[in-house]
């Protein structure tokens, strides 16, 4: 399975910090938010990611994120020259999904919890149909809304319903087989002129073959798109991490406890970092070997 980030956008409701820097190269705490859904993938398991951006930001997620190597991941680049919905990312990395399943994330979603791991692994290992993550929320008109049958089974996806049809919001986390390409490149223009995420969906569910997989219940889920909900993920991700002494969505560390680098690897990142802080933690890491991958 392959991933893609997408983290183009104009990001307006962060004006005016978003018009020198795109947002997912704003800090979330201690580190740029792009980091918080690479993490995520590579949790999956997931080793080949795209990362989907701006011609004018490309550069500098060059500059932070390089090919990958030193993590023992791939990463490959793509524009996106005016944005056009989020199902476009499936046409813009065609070529690099080719006959592949593929996962999608936004590139301001943060996910943390105690099963994230093990849901997103299950989730990485179904190739056939669709699987969509959904956390419950207090306010669920403002965004897509699964239905469900009264069971576990989908019956639609509902875009921002004056009145929520379930309090089961879908999340920018999305995982599917190697028909999305083709799903996506079938689609209309909504109203709003966009090739809807939520229409791909819906189309896995005609199918019969989209999973809507919950959330558990302590497991953190941020879209930090506004002012407030960038606020809101720093602390949190700061409380976590001053509270429990362990980091949210350390590379060096996923990369270390899903076995894309070895110990000499690791030690040489180590050797990489220019605070005594990050050195002795990952040091700790080293010591841990058993230890689960943080998210």
């Amino acid at each position: 399975m392959k991933g893609i980030v997408l983290a183009g956008g104009v990001a307006t409701r962060l004006y005016p910090v978003t018009l020198a820097v795109s947002k997912q190269l704003l800090p979330v705490y201690d580190k740029p938010m792009i980091f918080y859904p690479l993490s995520t993938l590579m949790l999956a398991g997931i080793r080949e990611i795209l990362v989907i951006t701006t011609p004018r930001d490309a550069g500098l997620f060059k500059i932070l994120l390089g090919d990958g190597s030193r993590l023992g991941i791939a990463i490959e680049y793509a524009e996106q020259q005016s944005p056009e919905g989020i199902a476009q990312a499936f046409i813009i990395g065609k070529d690099f999904v080719g006959s592949d399943a593929c996962a999608l994330i936004l590139g301001d979603n943060i996910f943390f919890g105690p099963n994230l791991g093990g849901q997103l692994r299950g989730a990485s290992e179904n190739k056939d149909g669709a699987t969509i993550f959904c956390c419950r929320v207090a306010d669920p008109a403002r965004y897509g809304v699964v239905e469900f049958d009264g069971g576990d089974v989908p019956l639609r996806v509902i875009e921002k319903p004056k009145q929520p049809v379930s309090e089961w919001a879908v999340t920018g986390l999305y995982f599917y087989d190697c028909d999305v390409a083709e799903i996506a490149a079938g689609l209309k223009p909504s109203g709003r002129g966009e090739l809807e995420i939520t229409d791909v969906n819906n189309a896995y569910i005609e199918n019969g073959t989209l999973k809507a997989e919950r959330l558990s219940r302590g497991t953190a889920w941020y879209d930090a798109g506004t002012h407030e909900a960038l606020l809101q993920a720093s602390q949190y991700v700061h409380s976590v991490e001053t509270r429990q002494g362990m980091k949210v969505a350390c590379l060096e560390e996923i990369a270390f406890r899903m076995g894309f680098i070895d110990t000499g690897q690791l030690e040489r990142l180590i050797d990489e970092q220019t605070t005594a802080a990050n050195r002795e933690y990952l040091r700790r890491v080293l010591d841990e070997p058993e230890g689960s991958p943080g998210s």
